[in-house]
């Protein structure tokens, strides 16, 4: 473990968790973290479990992409960490299908089940105030998805999993980009402002308010763009590779039922996001009667929306060198990911 980590850094939940939440805005938060402000209650824990349906079906059925297996099939006791696991779904099913890999989930808020594999464990640890609090060289693989936006310096959070996980060991970063993506002439584009012919601004307002609020907050918008160049800097990591992804959001896609599927559980995850961003927009300051307009406008737009639109997911796995850097990549625009 590095020398200047506290030795508080990780805590453990008994009988009475009421000291790892905080009521704001009529909305259940974490206690330990004021950058994250996504509620931390029973919408959250239901919208967590969409996203990670939604990402199984994207990878065929399966928690990972990449070279998971190889990382997790030798040795007498593999490790895996789970950052900002949430309800812990991921953590879970990992430790299912790998009995002899010890997996542990991270998150803000006690919000996982007590039952869980023998294998699996569940910790506390502000990531974004602390060091990740385990030795050097200690996982074959870390996994972190939808987390930069609680996290105000992400390549120094780089840089601590470089330091956690051990030559040879795996990343798999997932993070889906906060700027919409709207279907034109069979094109998807990533656009900042709607097309002047649509009635689509309520969307489109939300998410730049989103993103300026996480500004306010210190937190880098781009970081999901930019996981590839973050991983490269580190110069610790080969076999790096890029997948890119419009999944879409709703009921539009005709002619595939996988894909149909995808874009119903993503639907059924930004009906919760809407209300839940509620909290973060009156802390940053924005009156109570836009907050609600901005929402109501984006709802509606969600409900019935005047195009088809996706959202871009990227996902980026790489191996931790031993001497050497090769970087390749693979990069679409497909409603799904493929390996």
């Amino acid at each position: 473990m590095s020398l200047d980590s506290p030795v508080h850094d990780v805590g453990y939940v008994g009988e009475d968790d009421s000291e790892f939440f905080r009521a704001i805005h009529g909305r259940s938060l974490n206690a330990l973290n004021s950058v994250y402000m996504l509620p931390v209650d029973q919408d959250e824990i239901k919208r967590s479990e969409f996203h990670h349906r939604m990402l199984q079906f994207v990878f065929h059925g399966k928690n990972y992409i990449g070279p998971v297996k190889r990382a997790l099939q030798f040795g007498e006791r593999r490790r895996v960490l789970d950052l900002g696991t949430g309800a812990g779904y991921w953590a879970i099913d990992i430790a299912d299908e790998f009995p002899g890999a010890e997996v542990i989930g991270i998150d803000l808020a006690p919000i996982q089940p007590r039952s869980v594999p023998p294998n699996c464990t569940f910790e506390l640890c502000d990531l974004d105030q602390s060091n990740i609090p385990y030795p050097d060289n200690h996982f074959d693989l870390v996994h972190a998805r939808s987390m930069h936006t609680g996290i105000r310096d992400y390549p120094r959070f780089l840089q601590e999993i470089v330091r956690i996980l051990r030559p040879g060991g795996v990343i798999l970063l997932i993070e889906p980009n906060l700027t919409p993506v709207i279907a034109t002439e069979g094109q998807t584009t990533d656009v900042s402002l709607p097309p002047d012919d649509t009635d689509f601004h309520g969307w489109f307002t939300l998410w730049n308010t989103y993103k300026g609020c996480l500004r306010l907050k210190g937190v880098d918008v781009t970081v999901p763009q930019q996981l590839s160049e973050l991983l490269a800097m580190t110069q610790a990591f080969e076999d790096i590779v890029t997948h890119d992804g419009n999944v879409p959001v709703g009921f539009w896609p005709q002619g595939d039922a996988m894909i149909l599927t995808v874009g119903q559980l993503q639907w059924l995850d930004y009906e919760l996001l809407l209300p839940a961003l509620k909290p973060l927009f009156l802390d940053c300051g924005i009156a109570r009667s836009n907050v609600e307009r901005i929402i109501d406008e984006a709802q509606r737009n969600l409900y019935r929306p005047p195009v088809p639109f996706s959202t871009l997911l990227h996902v980026i796995h790489a191996t931790k060198r031993s001497h050497t850097i090769s970087i390749s990549g693979q990069h679409g625009g497909s409603p799904v990911l493929s390996n």
